[in-house]
């Protein structure tokens, strides 16, 4: 009774055309909000799971990077383990660039269907609240290239759908005077969330590799998972 049905509806922020200044604006809120209600805690906790397993120098990618918040807490995390971290933020709107590489080593305009890296070459591959933003076979799609560029770990951070969640977030952003674009997106993200069993069996279908899926604070839900090469796919499939 508490999971709605998964709501695909439509966010302001997923218009590229969208006015620059109401996109910088509305990302200010929802850092604001991953720092308040859990999102980028549940996705360092994530990260502090794998990295201390990094012997050596490592790539760090972030995939919809945004304001690159993710990478920028990702190196100090890395500098604090003596882990030398080169940071790599991708996103598909040039001006979240323009911010995003003052926290980051490199930046990419990139499509995240489209990775512009080499099978294996990333240490690390992230994306954090991105999946919910697509249907089911574009979710597989994304899944299918983080796996493809990651070398070691690939980690995913995103919404548990709940409607204490959707109301939860329409309230407290309303008293913290967020924008209006960042309300209504932020309520329609979270309907548009998954379920652990879902985003698990998301994975599967994806890499051939089911993952654990854990619940964090603020409805998140993480995991991670060691990509399999093509060879060892079509050796799961046979």
């Amino acid at each position: 009774m508490l999971t709605p049905k998964r709501y695909r509806g439509v966010e302001f922020l997923d218009d590229p055309n969208v006015d620059p200044a109401i996109r910088a604006r509305s990302l200010a809120d929802v850092a604001a909000s991953n720092r308040w209600f859990g999102g980028l805690r549940a996705a360092i906790a994530e990260l502090r799971a794998v990295i201390h397993e990094i012997d050596g120098p490592a790539t760090f990618l972030d995939v919809g990077t945004g304001a690159a918040d993710i990478p920028a807490r990702a190196a100090r995390i890395a500098s604090d383990l003596g882990v030398p971290l080169t940071t790599i933020g991708v996103d598909h709107a040039p001006s979240l660039l323009v911010t995003a590489r003052n926290h980051v080593t490199h930046v990419a305009c990139a499509s995240a269907f489209s990775l512009p890296f080499r099978d294996h070459s990333v240490d690390i591959v992230m994306c954090s609240q991105l999946l919910h933003h697509f249907d089911s076979g574009q979710s597989v799609h994304l899944v299918r290239e983080l796996n493809r560029v990651a070398r070691r770990v690939v980690i995913l951070s995103d919404l548990r759908r709940s409607w204490i969640a959707a109301v939860g977030f329409w309230l407290a952003a309303v008293g913290l005077r967020f924008h209006r674009v960042t309300r209504h997106d932020g309520v329609v993200s979270v309907l548009r969330g998954f379920t652990s069993t879902e985003l698990a069996q998301l994975v599967g279908t994806a890499t051939g590799v089911t993952p654990l899926v854990q619940h964090r604070l603020g409805y998140r839900l993480t995991t991670h998972w060691t990509p399999l090469v093509r060879d060892e796919i079509a050796q799961g499939a046979a």
